[in-house]
Parts: C-alpha cells; structure tokens; sequence
C-alpha cells in the first residue's frame, strides 16, 4: 500500500517536472492544484452548477480576484480537474506497463492508485462529473485521455488472459466494470468514516482480482 503511494506521489512530481521548469510556473501549478482539490471538494458537496467561484474562494481563504488570476472560470477548473488527473494516470499506467510485474499485480497497482486518486487527488469528486459541462474542444481533450487509460487497462486485461492468469471475458466490458466500479465510490464515501484510501483500494483490488482470475 505505501508503495503504491509513493509510486503515485513520484508520478506527481514527475508531471510536474514535464511542465516548464521555472520557479514561477512551478509554484503557479502547485497553487492551481491546491486550488483543484478545494473545488473537487466543493463540486462533490454541491455538484458542479451548485458550486460557485465565491465558494471555492473562500474554502481557500482567497479573494475572488486572487482565484481568477490562476484560472479565469469554473470550466478551466473543471478541465484542469479531468486533465491533471488523467495525466498522472496516463504516466502511473506507462510505469506500470514498462514493469516487468505479473498481470495481476500491475491491474492491483492500478486499481489501489485510481482508488487512491479519486479520494485523496480528487476529494470524493469523480473523474466522469459533469464531462457536458465542457466546451466542445475540451471535452474531446478529456475523452481523448481517458480512452488512453481506458485501453491500457483493457491491454492489462487481454495480457492477464493470454498468459492464463485472468479468466477469459470480453476486456472492454471488463475494463468498464472496474472503472465504473471506482468512480462509483464517490456516490458513497464519507471522508469522515474510518477506512482510508489505501483500504478501500485494497479491498477493491482484493474483489475485483478474485472475479478475474482463472
């Protein structure tokens, strides 16, 4: 469980480093991502309409002017909510397809950090919330990412089943089983109950694995 987490917090570094490495940019997107994880909070609460800029200002303690300078709407927050979280999945699934681990421990690895995203990264809030709210070239930004995520989970899968690890079954309908299962914990969890992120990823990735195998 920790390392999957520390995995997840160096895949956060390394997205960062990818950016331009100006001190100013740097601190610009930490506070842009401090600023994410407050309106997560905010649209999981409220939902995304019933959340406002006002709100989310005063959650961190800012001005409305102040928020507006590190993003000029809601949308761009909504964006950079989907596109920050999709690239540290995009380079959390490159480590682990690059490792030379059994199928079964890469899918846990990635079940356990995706579990761990959504509640920690995200504050409840799933990655599928208010997709329709985008703007057309945006929202095709997002799709466009997350059917990479989405195809390297299903490549997981066909792996699994043609080394006879996994049992064998339709790997899109698959992949939509566990994905949807994950971004289902946000209809029911409470950042007040006592399992942490790593436990549920665990017992999800214990769960899913048992009705995979072969």
């Amino acid at each position: 469980m920790d390392q999957d987490c520390a995995t997840l917090a160096r895949l956060l570094r390394m997205t960062s480093r990818r950016r331009p490495a100006s001190r100013r940019r740097e601190r610009t997107r930490h506070k842009r991502v401090e600023i994410l994880k407050s309106a997560a909070a905010a649209f999981r609460r409220r939902g995304y309409h019933g959340a406002s800029m006002a709100e989310i200002s005063r959650a961190l303690r800012m001005t409305k002017g102040s928020l507006y300078y590190y993003f000029r709407n809601k949308e761009e927050i909504l964006y950079f909510c989907h596109d920050h979280s999709l690239d540290i999945l995009l380079d959390l699934l490159e480590d682990v397809e690059a490792d030379g681990r059994a199928p079964d421990d890469k899918l846990r690895r990635l079940v356990v950090s995706f579990v761990h995203m959504i509640i920690d990264e995200l504050q409840g809030t799933a990655l599928t919330m208010d997709l329709q709210a985008l703007s057309p070239p945006l929202l095709r930004k997002v799709i466009a990412k997350r059917d990479r995520f989405d195809r390297g989970v299903r490549r997981v899968l066909q792996d699994g089943m043609d080394r006879g690890v996994f049992a064998r079954g339709d790997p899109k309908l698959l992949a939509f089983a566990i994905l949807g299962a994950v971004n289902w914990i946000t209809r029911w969890f409470d950042p007040r109950g006592p399992a942490s992120s790593e436990e549920i990823g665990e017992a999800f990735a214990d769960y899913l694995l048992a009705g995979l195998r072969a």
